[in-house]
Parts: structure tokens; sequence; C-alpha cells
């Protein structure tokens, strides 16, 4: 397989965080990359540029990304300010592409200045109103074990951290809801078969998997 996958990770984590995924993506014939980034140290627009920087590095004729959580605002602001040239599918998983209630939150206690750093200038500026032409499924979690629960309490079906109405994308061609935590979809082997199957077919899986399916 000539295609290649980019995966990018969310706030205070970094490449080691998509590792799982990268391998399960590599044995399914993909080469896959992680990117790091420092997600509390520069703007949206600056981690967009390395991701830009990233795959212009790449030879693969097709490009997919798969974001988690921030690193999907990350992928989508590529997108729109460096063009979709050689980008084939997007997954999001987790993302708050609408609002971050739970960011929101924690920026406006005493430690969130500390916590977040310049990642509260993002959270401040949602939604992401941009539509991409490619082809988006979204993966969003309803298991609600995560930063999220210990700050506040969350209505609504959320993965712990993000609320399942906050990964709404313009143009998302589908949407799946596993029993996961935000967290925990990374490490999934369910997580990754929908990740695969999406950047193979357009579409997740919908039969014997307990997977809901968005209209």
């Amino acid at each position: 397989m000539s295609e290649a996958v980019v995966l990018v990770h969310g706030l205070w984590m970094g490449g080691w965080v998509m590792q799982a995924l990268r391998l399960r993506l590599s044995r399914r014939g993909y080469a896959a990359y992680t990117i790091s980034y420092p997600s509390t140290a520069n703007s949206l627009d600056e981690h967009a540029q390395r991701l830009a920087a990233r795959i212009g590095e790449l030879q693969a004729p097709l490009i997919h990304l798969v974001g988690h959580s921030l690193g999907g605002l990350v992928v989508l602001r590529c997108l729109r300010d460096h063009g979709e040239r050689r980008i084939g599918r997007v997954v999001l998983m987790g993302t708050p592409v609408r609002a971050c209630m739970a960011g929101r939150h924690m920026e406006s206690m005493a430690a969130g200045k500390h916590l977040l750093g310049a990642s509260r200038e993002i959270w401040r500026s949602l939604p992401e109103v941009f539509r991409p032409r490619c082809e988006i499924g979204v993966i969003a979690g309803s298991r609600p074990w995560g930063l999220g629960r210990v700050l506040m309490r969350l209505p609504g079906t959320n993965d712990g951290v993000v609320r399942l109405e906050e990964t709404e994308v313009a143009g998302m061609r589908e949407r799946v809801v596993l029993p996961l935590s935000h967290s925990g979809m990374l490490a999934s082997a369910h997580a990754a078969r929908e990740v695969a199957a999406f950047l193979e077919r357009g579409a997740f899986e919908r039969a014997g998997r307990g997977v809901a399916r968005e209209p």
C-alpha cells in the first residue's frame, strides 16, 4: 500500500500516545507516522504549520490524517490554511469541534492559566467553522471517565472530557459512538478497526460491533 497516515495527538500529550494506533494501522499496510507538537506552548496556527511541514516531508501520493482531541483541531486548521492536496480521508477522535465545556471550565479556574498555557486561546475561539472537501469520519465516546468528570458534571452523552454534540463537524460523512472514554479510545482495538475501516472505505463498520451510527 502506497498510502500514508499521520496521527496527531491531543493536549498535554506527545506522539508516543498514538503508538498503539500507529502499530495497528501499520499492520493494515499503511505507512503510519506520528507527530509531536508543544500543545500548551504555541497557537493553533503554529501547530497546523508544523503538521503541514510534516506532510510535506512525506513522499506518499495519498496521505490520511487522524487527530485525537486537540489534534483534530490541528488537522482542521492545517487543511484550512495549507490546503488539501494529497489528503485522502480524515478521522477525528473525541475532537471538540463545536465547543469544549470542560476546556472552558478549566480555563476559568485559578490553575487553568498554568495548565492550559497558550491553548487557552484555542478553547476560547471555538467553534471551527471550516468545511473541508475531503471525507471526514468522527469517532465519539460514551464512557464518561476522564478529567471533565473530575472538574464538573458534564451533561448528556460524553467521553469524560468531550460531549457528543461538541464533536459535530460541518460536512462530516459519518459519526460513530463507541463505549469508550476520551483517552481509552487511543488504546482500543475496536476504535482502531473503525479508524482503519473509514480510511479504507469512507465508512465505519456497522455490523456486530456494538456501534451506534449517527445519521
